[in-house]
């Protein structure tokens, strides 16, 4: 039975992770596509960052009934029209790109978006349900770790096929051009994985029988679905104006931006790949000898997306063990953890609004590690205590606060276009702090 039970959750955790693979790769494509889109189409930096709300405005419209839809057709059948849905809004993009057409581009993102959420409203309450609760955080962490990996390969992908070589605004057609192929090969692939899971046998996951309770009374419930708009907010605001601040402020080309937004989405992936294990429960010496191959990679990747400057990349690693000592300050715990990250956050955020140069640079840079394992671990204390039949209502309304995503990118693009780009990143500093509360007391909070 033992046996039985490895197996189930080696195979719900092998498609699962291939999802949030998915899942990861298309949100930070469409989220690092705002600083072409705005040359393509001659938009204001608000302008531009619609394209991450017509993206996040999916959340709070289609999470709930996805929860729903859950409970009637099951985790599989839900997975599988989220990838269909997915295919057809990359579809739509060669129509909008060629005629060019911006509210076309905004159609076929919220058709994207639509399956995303499908996966993703899917995707955490299995990974949380598939094991013991006392690893959950463990299991999402890792799995948000094969996320990360595609959110950093989906900005160099946007340096080298659609910046490379350009010139804006000389090369707008050019750039309109390039635009369709990757979105082209993203809805094959989904259509094909769609097929291979329709063969699998997934783990079932089982309600439990109890008497269903209003998820509003639980005050971490809700106070942790904030948190998340906050967090999603912040996360995509910052990348979303990383390509412009750099072009702009730091007189950077936008493939060379491009290139610097693929390392802050790099720094959630090694940080995620650190919290699959330190909040697991091995012990402490293997902790240590699994970060060494995270380290690595780390190096590997900065060098790599920044066509393999060994300097980068060392800088990235420093920054990355930096990450990984102040990591051991919470101890493995989730909350504490996300309270020290949060907190350390905000003051790069903060730093980056009054610093100039390289340490404006490495500041915004450095934020994408300390998001690393904010969604984690929000996610799991929110949903901590509760009955596996109320994961799916709980987990609507959680991702139905990544609204958060729709919100704070266009107020800080307003920001941006109004006083200067570095007064825009107050706005997620105040967001980290909201973090640090709930992670603080907000989390604790249990029955109304």
């Amino acid at each position: 039975m033992s046996q039985q039970k490895n197996n189930n959750l080696v195979m719900g955790m092998s498609v699962f992770g291939a999802i949030f693979f998915i899942f990861g790769f298309a949100t930070t494509f469409i989220v690092t596509l705002s600083a072409p889109v705005k040359e393509i189409f001659g938009l204001s930096e608000f302008g531009a960052q619609l394209l991450s709300s017509a993206f996040f405005i999916a959340y709070p419209i289609m999470s709930i009934p996805t929860g729903k839809l859950i409970d009637r057709i099951g985790y599989k059948w839900t997975v599988i029209a989220g990838l269909v849905l997915m295919a057809l809004g990359s579809f739509i993009y060669i129509p909008a790109a060629n005629l060019p057409s911006f509210p076309i581009f905004l159609l076929g993102t919220f058709v994207l978006a639509t399956g995303v959420v499908f996966l993703q409203v899917a995707a955490n309450p299995y990974v949380t349900a598939i094991g013991s609760e006392g690893t959950a955080s463990s299991r999402l962490n890792l799995t948000q770790a094969l996320n990360s990996i595609a959110t950093m390969i989906a900005p160099w992908l946007i340096s080298i096929a659609i910046f490379k070589g350009l010139e804006f605004p000389r090369d707008v057609a050019i750039a309109a051009d390039r635009v369709p192929l990757p979105f082209i090969i993203m809805g094959v692939i989904v259509l094909l994985v769609a097929i291979a899971i329709m063969t699998i046998k997934l783990p079932p996951i089982k309600s439990e029988k109890s008497e269903k309770k209003s998820i509003w009374k639980y005050p971490h419930v809700v106070l942790g679905a904030i948190a998340i708009f906050m967090y999603v907010g912040a996360e995509v605001g910052n990348a979303g104006l990383i390509v412009n601040y750099l072009k702009t402020n730091l007189n950077m080309t936008g493939e060379m931006a491009s290139t610097y937004a693929a390392i802050y989405w790099g720094g959630a992936m090694v940080g995620r790949f650190f919290g699959s294990f330190m909040f697991s429960d091995m012990p402490t010496s293997k902790k240590f000898t699994y970060a060494l191959p995270v380290l690595v990679l780390a190096l590997v990747s900065g060098s790599f997306v920044t066509e393999w400057s060994w300097n980068i990349g060392l800088i990235f690693t420093l920054i990355a063990l930096i990450n990984f000592i102040i990591m051991q300050i919470g101890q493995g715990k989730a909350a504490k953890t996300l309270a020290i990250f949060a907190l350390v956050a905000a003051i790069l955020d903060i730093a980056t609004t009054f610093t100039t140069g390289s340490v404006a640079l490495w500041t915004i840079i450095s934020i994408g590690l300390f998001n690393s394992i904010m969604f984690p671990n929000i996610f799991s204390l929110a949903v901590k205590d509760l009955d596996k039949g109320e994961l799916s209502g709980a987990s609507g309304l959680i991702n139905a606060l990544i609204l958060g995503g729709a919100i704070i990118p266009p107020l800080m693009g307003s920001i941006a276009d109004n006083y200067g780009y570095t007064w825009a990143f107050i706005v997620p500093a105040i967001c980290y702090l909201y973090i640090f509360y709930y992670a603080v007391s907000g989390s604790s909070l249990r029955k109304a």
